[in-house]
């Protein structure tokens, strides 16, 4: 049995009759089986049924919202928007993907050479609970308009999102094994990855995770893409725009209540600008408002789970005993739910887990620095490099910071770190490797096959 277990009264959704053994195995040959039709499925064809999922995500995105909330915290509002961006990535694929896997033809002393794009089979997604939809929909719909086909290992926390994105699927009227999702708990994990029929593996989760995940699926020669932690830097040097940065910053830190791989979380700060910006960011968390995240004025829901809020607390815990300060929050608040207040901690240093960990909930880390340069090193300081973004009125020098002197997939120059369509997503140390999004991510679970005619 897998429970869905709301975190605001921790009362019982729903409970699903999870997959044994036999069952998983019964699924994964049926989308094995479905990949060989599929595979030859033109894109125009595969074009139309992607356009109508999205029109079905924009069409229910306020119940879809509302089961995110349910199972994991989520205010409707980001729930709405999640939704949406779902829909984007479905409308954006079946747009480009026959643009993105057109052969590419090689000038050599061949008659003809060329390099072809083929699909490769059936690909596994193992997927966290924190963007139920949106981590599984930014794979799913490049993989599935490039002719593969998937099977969905979800969070054990949101069965029902994770149920409900299969009914999209068949919904939209897609062949009813182009996509699939497995209800299993994690002992079974490895069974799946090892199936001959799994040609990939995609994971967004834990470093402990990926470490396993890709350990196992070494082990039997099977690719892997892998979107892992986080601690992203938000450099803040002397003549950035305080009022706006700080603004910024609270909306980086607490959206989806501080569980987001590419959450602000480390605020580096130059000694000059440094009580300023305390001054304006602070008033800035304080502005949140948490409860029911189904209420609209709501601004932050609970964690996802009690266990969750438990180990972020003993982070923070052990970083004051190690010397760190708390300015606001910091104490489990006597009310019923998973939640846990926005958080600034201040002379955060390296060997606390405030410095040295990702906190994955609504607290930040400030860290002072005496200059850009210190600022720079500090930022680098870390075994993350997912995301980064530096704050500055002096546009080329940040440029120059984000593309040469930031060690993260993707850097930002006056925003925060967010996900896009239209550009590739990924990390490097860490924070993993791979790429998804645009027309590199649609590429990873492709045979790059290279064609020569004499």
């Amino acid at each position: 049995m897998i429970k869905s277990i709301n975190p605001l009264n921790g009362s019982i959704n729903h409970i699903y009759e999870a997959n044994t053994s036999k069952g998983a195995e019964k699924i994964i040959n049926s989308v094995d089986k479905c990949w060989y039709s599929w595979r030859k499925s033109t894109f125009f064809n595969r074009s139309q049924l992607m356009q109508n999922l999205a029109s079905l995500l924009k069409t229910k995105k306020k119940e879809l919202a509302r089961l995110i909330a349910l199972e994991m915290g989520k205010v409707i509002s980001e729930g709405i928007t999640e939704i949406e961006k779902c829909a984007w990535v479905c409308d954006y694929y079946a747009e480009n993907a026959e643009n993105f896997l057109e052969k590419e033809f090689i000038d050599t002393d061949y008659t003809k050479s060329y390099i072809s794009y083929q699909p490769i089979g059936t690909i596994l997604a193992i997927m966290p609970w924190n963007f139920p939809f949106w981590q599984v929909f930014r794979f799913a719909a490049p993989v599935i308009m490039a002719g593969n086909t998937v099977v969905l290992k979800h969070a054990t926390t949101v069965p029902g999102c994770a149920w409900t994105i299969e009914e999209l699927f068949h919904e939209a009227g897609f062949p009813e094994s182009v996509f699939r999702t497995l209800l299993i708990k994690r002992e079974l994990v490895n069974e799946v990855i090892r199936h001959p029929a799994i040609k990939g593996i995609t994971l967004t989760g834990s470093n402990a995770a990926g470490e396993s995940v890709a350990a196992n699926a070494g082990s039997v020669l099977k690719k892997c893409v892998m979107e892992l932690g986080g601690s992203d830097p938000y450099l803040i040097l002397k003549d950035a725009d305080l009022v706006s940065v700080a603004r910024i910053s609270a909306y980086g830190r607490l959206l989806n209540a501080g569980q987001s791989c590419i959450g602000a979380k480390r605020f580096i700060v130059v000694d000059e600008v440094f009580t300023r910006f305390l001054e304006y960011f602070t008033h800035e968390m304080n502005n949140a408002r948490f409860g029911d995240p189904c209420e609209p004025t709501v601004t932050m829901g609970p964690l996802a789970r009690n266990d969750l809020r438990e180990k972020l607390h003993q982070q923070v815990l052990l970083s004051v005993k190690q010397g760190a300060e708390i300015v606001i929050g910091g104490e489990i608040p006597n009310m019923q739910g998973a939640f846990y207040p926005p958080t600034i901690l201040e002379n955060v240093r390296p060997g606390m887990p405030a410095y040295e960990e990702e906190l994955f909930g609504p607290v930040a880390s400030l860290i002072r620095v005496k200059n850009e340069e210190e600022a720079i090193r500090v930022a680098n300081d870390t075994q993350y490099g997912l995301g980064a973004s530096v704050f500055t009125k002096n546009i080329k020098r940040g440029e120059h910071i984000a593309e040469f002197q930031l060690q993260a997939g993707s850097c930002f120059v006056n925003d925060l770190v967010k996900s896009d369509p239209r550009l590739p997503f990924g990390g490097i140390k860490n924070s993993g490797y791979g790429r998804e999004l645009s027309v590199q991510g649609i590429k990873e679970f492709m045979n790059i096959k290279t064609v020569v005619v004499k």
